[in-house]
């Protein structure tokens, strides 16, 4: 199983050169960023954690595409990855050409993360009704993959999202990322997972005995092929045991938490999260 990690990169944490070239030597698979544009002061969204006062590092994310893009110009095989994009607050058409850009300049290393998001004040400021964020991810999820295609690809949404027939260069490796969803299990999460996903990023990868087997149901019954469903359990703090479970479960990868801090905390972290390797 790979073990890939996530940290939540900031103005005053490690910055993505030095942990990207630390993650690669010590033979850890990926980096997945998380993404907030902003997060507004007023703010009646609870923390979906339940800390109450939402944490520092939340307001200041670094650009996940910028901080990547540095981490792939020093590494060579580090995994890439988002987790997750706030699909819904891109325009697409934009989003699409970051994200084949990426994937190009990194050799095909990037994965998209795909999330429908929690702060219903960051999304207003972005323009989404709220209501409507998940079927506005599927639209232009939908949308950036006729901009991948092959041939030249229009596409008509139903959220104003519309592209006509377009060259639009570069491809991701393969026509497109490697893409999972976050959230949590559900019937409108699987369906969007088995429409446009390769698989499932569940936070903290709690209950997957039950929930795992009802999304290869829905999987299946999309018409997607039984071994290429993924399940990336994501921002983990891991113990032996809990990993030998995921294992078990037939997950190929794993992705653990890092904390926020500067550079000695987080390289000593990753010095304790080594013995997993």
């Amino acid at each position: 199983m790979r073990i890939s990690t996530t940290i939540f990169l900031t103005d005053e944490t490690i910055g993505p050169v030095r942990l990207a070239r630390e993650l690669e030597q010590r033979g850890f698979a990926g980096l997945y960023l998380p993404e907030h544009t902003h997060i507004p002061v007023s703010r009646d969204t609870p923390d979906p954690a339940g800390r109450g006062e939402l944490p520092r590092e939340y307001g200041r994310t670094l650009d996940p595409f910028v901080a990547l893009g540095q981490a792939a110009a020093v590494t060579e095989r580090l995994h890439l990855g988002t987790g997750i994009t706030l699909v819904a607050e891109h325009d697409p058409i934009a989003l699409a050409k970051q994200i084949a850009t990426l994937d190009h300049l990194s050799g095909g290393r990037f994965t998209l993360g795909v999330g429908f998001g929690w702060n219903r004040e960051e999304a207003a400021d972005h323009g989404v009704d709220w209501p409507t964020r998940r079927e506005r991810t599927r639209d232009a999820m939908h949308l950036m993959r006729a901009l991948w295609a092959a041939e030249p690809t229009s596409y008509e949404g139903a959220f104003g999202h519309s592209v006509r027939a377009s060259h639009a260069w570069p491809k991701p490796l393969g026509g497109a990322p490697r893409t999972f969803v976050g959230g949590a299990a559900g019937p409108r999460l699987f369906a969007h997972i088995a429409d446009y996903a390769d698989g499932w990023m569940p936070i903290g990868g709690r209950g997957l005995t039950e929930t795992v087997p009802v999304l290869r149901e829905v999987w299946e019954r999309a018409g997607r092929d039984p071994k290429a469903l993924r399940v990336v359990p994501y921002a983990v703090l891991p113990s032996p045991g809990k990993l030998a479970h995921y294992e078990e479960l037939g997950c190929e990868e794993v992705v653990l938490q890092l904390p926020p801090g500067r550079e000695a905390e987080v390289l000593g972290v990753l010095d304790e999260y080594a013995a997993y390797l």
